[in-house]
């Protein structure tokens, strides 16, 4: 929950309610002042109703006030913000500091509200009792704990029906705490907005966010990038520079994918390439003679040089 380990961030007494505030939609920003700002009588957590949320299934039923909590809680989360005063607001919608969660979006598929109903409904149809849902420049997020029936696959095939049916769905990975659904929830928008660029992704349903990631660090999503750089890129570079398996994958991309002209320039045997390359996929999750892949693993290379540059 603190924000010490990000310098953009500052910490909540350190900061304005304008200024916590910016980053915010229009509509949502004097609302987000208002809870931020102390009180100026009654109790010190008058702006923040404790058990506003517990209760929650639906847009219709959850009130007016914990509706309100809810939009600025998601407005929150969009911006990046997941200091203390965050994790306030989504402990007055019943959220516990430790929770794994995850995100789904999509285009609604009808009304907004009617469509939040829905994505509430599924959940609690599989033994939930958390979700938090918003709507982002036209894209529908339902971030929800992992509880019960209630993990990503089952829930995500649950709310198809909630989301336009022509149109593309965004699953993001499981995090945990405020932190992890700052990244759940810009994930799953990320994922949304990089459709267009993954081939067949409105097939693919949902299209995970992980198999977005090239395509999400274009964007600027530095989550992606990061993952990229650290969990595709520092598996082929871990193992010190004496290991040939980032020379290898290196080279076969830029040959094109040839076997023979990378042994060639290697000096080595077609079926050392081979066996190298089965171990970088071992190793990275990635293969690098699948062309999807191994544009993942060029992206990855390229942004792994330049940060170690």
């Amino acid at each position: 929950m603190s924000s010490d380990g990000d310098p953009s961030i500052k910490s909540p007494e350190s900061r304005t309610p304008e200024s916590r505030a910016s980053g915010l939609s229009n509509g949502t920003t004097r609302i987000v002042a208002d809870a931020f700002a102390a009180p100026t009588s009654g109790p010190a957590d008058s702006t923040l109703p404790i058990n506003a949320g517990r209760n929650a299934n639906s847009v219709s039923d959850i009130g007016p006030g914990t509706d309100r909590l809810e939009t600025i809680a998601f407005e929150c989360l969009v911006a990046g913000l997941h200091d203390d005063r965050v994790a306030a607001l989504l402990h007055a919608l019943g959220w516990s500091d430790d929770f794994q969660c995850f995100a789904v979006a999509g285009a609604p598929g009808g009304p907004v509200a009617q469509t939040r109903q829905q994505l509430r409904r599924a959940v609690r149809d599989l033994g939930g009792t958390l979700t938090l849902t918003g709507l982002h420049q036209g894209v529908c997020v339902a971030l929800t704990t992992v509880q019960a029936a209630v993990t990503p696959e089952v829930t995500c095939t649950a709310m198809m029906p909630a989301f336009d049916a022509s149109a593309a769905v965004a699953l993001s990975p499981v995090r945990k705490g405020v932190a992890g659904a700052v990244v759940a929830v810009r994930a799953a928008l990320s994922t949304m907005a990089a459709t267009k660029a993954v081939a067949g992704s409105e097939s693919v349903r949902p299209l995970r966010a992980e198999d977005a990631l090239p395509e999400r660090a274009l964007l600027g999503d530095d989550d992606a990038r990061n993952e990229l750089i650290a969990s595709v890129y520092g598996s082929l570079k871990e193992a010190g520079p004496d290991d040939p398996t980032l020379g290898t994958v290196s080279a076969f991309l830029d040959s094109g994918g040839s076997l023979e002209t990378t042994a060639k320039t290697l000096n080595v045997h077609p079926n050392t390439v081979r066996y190298r390359l089965k171990r970088a996929a071992d190793t990275t999750g990635w293969d690098a003679t699948n062309p999807r892949e191994a544009y993942v693993l060029r992206t990855a290379i390229a942004l792994g040089r330049i940060a170690d540059a």
